[in-house]
């Protein structure tokens, strides 16, 4: 066993472990990273949603590698994106960070004391990307969970996938069972994120959101982004709205090219140490 250095960083509540590899590589196993996820309710140094390895520089962009709790790797994290750029930011002393995932490239910028402002590109809607196991109107999905039909599904990509379904209430629906059932539905061959979402107004949504491959959360930006894109297209809102969470508010804008720019708060910094 050995200790390792690492970050403990959240944004509205979506946890995240960071460990920098920038000078030196530090392997941390699949299993391993399923064991520490198993511990992460018993332990608050190591709760986390995510664990999320900073790489070398390569011509002034970061590479970040992501991992959920139950150690699957993924390719999108806004909130973990959004804390990376914070924590590099502070260790540079320069305003605009950019990070590349396994399929995007991220231009994060501080735009306030610790607001982060992170543009996420396009949303995805060809059914063989998001992906779907079948040629279907992604913007309107039905699935059937347990007697239950559920309707009007939007499925789309941000960079992981997502359905979001726009109901009434939102925290009507228990999550805890829906949202495995959902996520692991045969129409998904990658799984996906779930979000039932109850607008508000048409600047204001309010959000229940099972992550995959990490459960229930207390925030999660791709959701956030999705469900914004979702809404903006379906006329439900503005092209400008704030997803409220259970710790706050994320704001999402979409231009006029679909481009997407997520901004909200990031926790301060805290150092822990994990063993290995």
């Amino acid at each position: 066993m050995a200790l390792i250095n690492a970050f403990r960083m959240d944004g509205l509540g979506n946890r995240f472990i960071i460990v920098d590899r920038r000078e030196n590589f530090i392997d941390i196993p699949k299993e391993k990273i399923i064991y520490l996820g198993t511990l992460k309710s018993f332990h608050r140094n190591i709760e986390f949603d995510q664990i999320i390895f900073i790489e070398k520089e390569i011509n002034n962009t970061f590479p970040i590698t992501i991992f959920n709790s139950d150690g699957g790797e993924v390719s999108a994290c806004g909130n973990g994106s959004r804390c990376v750029a914070y924590l590099l930011s502070k260790d540079l002393n320069i305003k605009e960070i950019k990070l590349k995932t396994n399929n995007r490239l991220l231009n994060a910028k501080i735009v306030g004391g610790s607001d982060v402002q992170l543009e996420m590109g396009k949303p995805i809607f060809e059914w063989h990307e998001i992906p779907l196991k079948k040629k279907l109107d992604h913007k309107n999905i039905t699935l059937n969970i347990d007697n239950r039909k559920f309707t009007d599904g939007f499925s789309l990509n941000v960079g992981n996938p997502h359905i979001i379904f726009f109901v009434k209430d939102c925290f009507e629906y228990d999550l805890k069972i829906l949202g495995p059932k959902i996520e692991n539905h045969e129409l998904f061959p990658d799984r996906t994120n779930v979000t039932f979402a109850q607008i508000d107004n048409e600047e204001n949504i309010t959000v229940n959101v099972w992550e995959r491959g990490a459960g229930l959360t207390k925030a999660c930006g791709t959701a956030a982004c999705a469900t914004a894109v979702a809404a903006f297209i379906k006329k439900l809102t503005k092209n400008d709205v704030n997803i409220k969470f259970e710790e706050g508010c994320l704001n999402i804008k979409i231009d006029s090219d679909l481009n997407i720019f997520m901004r909200g708060p990031v926790s301060g910094i805290k150092q822990t140490k994990l063993e290995i």
